[in-house]
Formats: C-alpha cells, sequence, structure tokens
C-alpha cells in the first residue's frame, strides 16, 4: 500500500499535482463607496465664465461621486454642480481625486452638470486676466482648491464604508416635456437654432422637440437585494432661468435631492447626457415657478427608471480609454493675436473673459494635449464620458455602435472644448457657435472614432 500511495504521489508531481485541492479562482469582489461635499461658490465669485458675479445663494452647489473597487485600479466618477472644469483645473481635480483614492488619474472621470448659475474653473484663464490687471473674473483660485481639497476629503473617508455590490442594476425611463432641439424650422420653411433654455416665441413653442435623446438611464449597484447607488443622466441643458446673480443647482439638483429624500440610504448622483444642442425651451418659459414643474418632471423619470431596473451579476468589469487630439477654432475673432487683442481694459469684462479662455485652451493645446474618452463596460452596458458640450449626436452614435447593449453617456468631462457640434450644424450656421465653441471644423470624426474604438466597435 505504501509503494502504490508513493508510486501516485509520484505521477501527480509529475502532473502538475501538489495533493492540495486544486485552486479554483474566486470572482472579483466588487466595492462601491459614494461621498459629497459642498462646492457653493461665495458671493462675488464669476458665474458661467465671468458673465455675471454671484450676489445670493438660492441652493447649494454640490458634489457627488462614487469609488467603484476590485477592477484594477479604483475608479472615481463625480458630477459636480458647477458650469464647466477646464483645462488646467480639471487635470487638479483628477490629480486631487487620484491621490485620495490611490488610484491613477486616467480613471477618474469629472463631469460637471452644467447649471449656468455656477462657476467655470479654469485657472490658467483667470492668471491671464490677472496678470493684464484686468476686470474680469472666471473663478477664484484660492477657493477653487479649498473646493477640490473639500471633496477629495471625502472621498478619501469614504473608503473605509465601502460595500459589496453584487449586481448591476439598469434602468431607463421616458422625460415628458422637458428637452428640445434648439434646431427648429419656422413657418416660412427657414431653420432656426433660437429655441434657448427658456423662450416665448410662439414658433420655437409650437414647433416639435426636434431631435433629443428622450431617455432618463440610471445605473445602479446593489449589495444582493440592497440598492447602493444609483446614478441617472438624461441629456437637457440644466436651465430654468439663470443670470441673475443666484447660485443654484436648478432643476437637476431639486429632481437629486427629492430623489435622495425617497430613498436615504441609496446615494443619488446625477449627470447631464450630450445636450450642446438641448434645451427645455420649447416647455420653459423662463418664469420662476416653472423650475419646480420641470423638476417634477425629471424626478418622476427618475422614479420609473428605478421601477424598471432589471438586475444582472457583475462579474467582469472593464476599463478602457481612448484619446482625441482637437485642433483649436481659428479664424477671425479666435487667432492668438485676435484673442490678445481683446484683453485690455476697453474690452467688456465677459469679452476679456472669453479671450482668456481662449488663449488658456490654445496653450493647453501646444503642450500636445490630447482629451481622454474613459469608458467603463460592464458587459451588458458600457458607461462613457465624453468631453464639452458634445451635441446629442454624439449620444446616439454610440447607443447606435452598440444597440444590442446599454449604453449611458455623460458628457461636460474635459470642458475645454465648449460646443462640439456636428459637421452639419456648422454647414447650416448654426447661431449658438457665435461664442463658447472652442474647436476646429472637423472635430466631428475625431470624436466619433474615439467614441467607437472606446466602444470596441468593429466595422
Amino acid at each position: 500500500m505504501f509503494r502504490k500511495r508513493m508510486f501516485l504521489l509520484a505521477l501527480g508531481l509529475c502532473l502538475g499535482w501538489s495533493g492540495v485541492s486544486p485552486t479554483v479562482m474566486a470572482a472579483p469582489e466588487y466595492r462601491v463607496c459614494t461621498f459629497s461635499a459642498d462646492v457653493t461658490v461665495p458671493v462675488g465669485h464669476g458665474m458661467m465664465g465671468g458673465s455675471w458675479l454671484s450676489k445670493t445663494v438660492a441652493d447649494p452647489l454640490e458634489a457627488n461621486g462614487m469609488v467603484l473597487l476590485g477592477a484594477g485600479q479604483p475608479i472615481v466618477f463625480v458630477a459636480v454642480d458647477w458650469c464647466e472644469i477646464r483645462n488646467e483645473a480639471y487635470a487638479r481635480w483628477q490629480v486631487a481625486l487620484a491621490e485620495a483614492a490611490g488610484t491613477d488619474t486616467n480613471r477618474v472621470m469629472v463631469c460637471t452638470v452644467h447649471q449656468h448659475d455656477a462657476p467655470v474653473a479654469d485657472l490658467e484663464a483667470e492668471r491671464i486676466l490677472r496678470s493684464r490687471h484686468l476686470v474680469g473674473t472666471i473663478c477664484d483660485l484660492a477657493f477653487h482648491e479649498t473646493a477640490v481639497q473639500r471633496v477629495a476629503k471625502a472621498l478619501r473617508e469614504s473608503l473605509p464604508s465601502a460595500r459589496r455590490v453584487t449586481s448591476l442594476g439598469l434602468g431607463q425611463a421616458k422625460v415628458e416635456k422637458v428637452a428640445s432641439n434648439r434646431r427648429f424650422i419656422r413657418a416660412d420653411g427657414s431653420v432656426s437654432f433660437n429655441r434657448m433654455s427658456s423662450t416665448t416665441d410662439q414658433e420655437a413653442i409650437d414647433a416639435p422637440e426636434g431631435l433629443i435623446d428622450p431617455w432618463l438611464k440610471t445605473i445602479s449597484f446593489w449589495d444582493g437585494d440592497n440598492p447602493v447607488v444609483a446614478i441617472s443622466g438624461y441629456a437637457t441643458h440644466p436651465m430654468s432661468y439663470y443670470g441673475q446673480g443666484e447660485v443654484s443647482a436648478d432643476f437637476p439638483g431639486m429632481a437629486r435631492r427629492h430623489r435622495q429624500q425617497d430613498t436615504p440610504t441609496v446615494k443619488q448622483i446625477y449627470f447631464t447626457g450630450c445636450a450642446g444642442n438641448i434645451t427645455a425651451g420649447k416647455y420653459n418659459n423662463g418664469a420662476r415657478e416653472n423650475r419646480p414643474v420641470l423638476a417634477d418632471r425629471l424626478y418622476r423619470a427618475m422614479v420609473a427608471a428605478w421601477a424598471a431596473t432589471k438586475k444582472y451579476p457583475l462579474t467582469n468589469v472593464i476599463f478602457r480609454l481612448d484619446h482625441v487630439k482637437f485642433e483649436p477654432r481659428d479664424g477671425p475673432g479666435y487667432t492668438p493675436a485676435d484673442l490678445e487683442n481683446k484683453l485690455v481694459k476697453e474690452t467688456p469684462p465677459f469679452q476679456q473673459c472669453l479671450a482668456a479662455l481662449g488663449l488658456s485652451w490654445r496653450e493647453h493645446l501646444e503642450t500636445g494635449y490630447r482629451i481622454a474618452i474613459p469608458c467603463i463596460d460592464f458587459g451588458v452596458a458600457q458607461w462613457l464620458l465624453l468631453p464639452g458640450e458634445a451635441y446629442v449626436e454624439y449620444q446616439l452614435a454610440a447607443q447606435r455602435m452598440r444597440p444590442d447593449s446599454f449604453v449611458a453617456v455623460a458628457a461636460y468631462g474635459e470642458g475645454a472644448p465648449g460646443y462640439i457640434p456636428t459637421e452639419r450644424h456648422i454647414a447650416e450656421h448654426d447661431g449658438n457657435l457665435n461664442d463658447w465653441w472652442w474647436v476646429a471644423p472637423g472635430s466631428e470624426p475625431r470624436l466619433i472614432d474615439a467614441i467607437r474604438r472606446v466602444l470596441v466597435v468593429n466595422e
């Protein structure tokens, strides 16, 4: 018997068996933690890139985020109730949050909700203005760092409370009577792009909604039957009224807070999709009493998307990254010399700010800067982040590329490009492209190609 056992042991060693039961590779264990921080600007701060200064606070601005652990290095997503975060400021957010999470900056997805009663952050643009002793002001440099550190601290302190998540939830619902395309056809057959965030133009009100994405999508993470976090996104400019000096998270902030009251143990996060050419104009006349009406419509879609949620085992998470190299907008008014010529005391303050923003972007591009396009792939769903004010066509294109999947698209990541229109909009002379459009024509195919690559679409 002894000789037989020795023979079997020797045979097992030859076959690579150690006499111990074979190791079975365990499925990866994923965990999620969530965090929030107040990022409300002080009174007197530049709003919407220096268009006006804050006078009062109607409601606070928040940064709401989550960290996904277990898919290699941690993945961070945060949505900030600011108008835009651009260039060096965007990099600062990524570095600070990466350090807090113990991850790589490329795995930090920062986006803004894009409310206009909120600030734009561009550190170099602000330094340009200050170096020329101009009155135009975009952002307070010291406050920006305070806000970043506040969010990083909240993230860092949330890590010990990370919860196991076993399932991914996917749900969607149509939002009724909120979004409309800026583009509409007038009675005389002419094309107009003047359906703004609010309008009293009866033709704009009567015209069809136009091309929109009507669906609010919600991605959620669950520990068994217990939901941990819900992230909802919808494509529309998030403004009811603005520009009167109030600081506000506007109707998406109201909807998100209402939903948070419903689910105190489930963190609610909201992002804005590709809404560069999408507004609430058809359904919004700008009256103050319309803000809660729009908020309620968005809130109802959040509730409906939650009710429609289906759960899937969370078994494999892949993080992918691609890049886009944009070219700066040129032509009259946008050359470096033209922008420099506007940086004088005689130029109105907001025009000073626009010139500084344009120069900051150009200087950033001269370093070889490419904008990252991140995507979290769950197999049954893909969640990607696009830069700037990408037009809704990009979101719809991403969904068409993966028709068999649930594709959620957040926009307003790196804000430096401003509007990213389609070539059609440029050819049709979209009037919204008179300013806040910082990329050259030809950007559409570059961004579409990056979306295709990060979604792993082979055509």
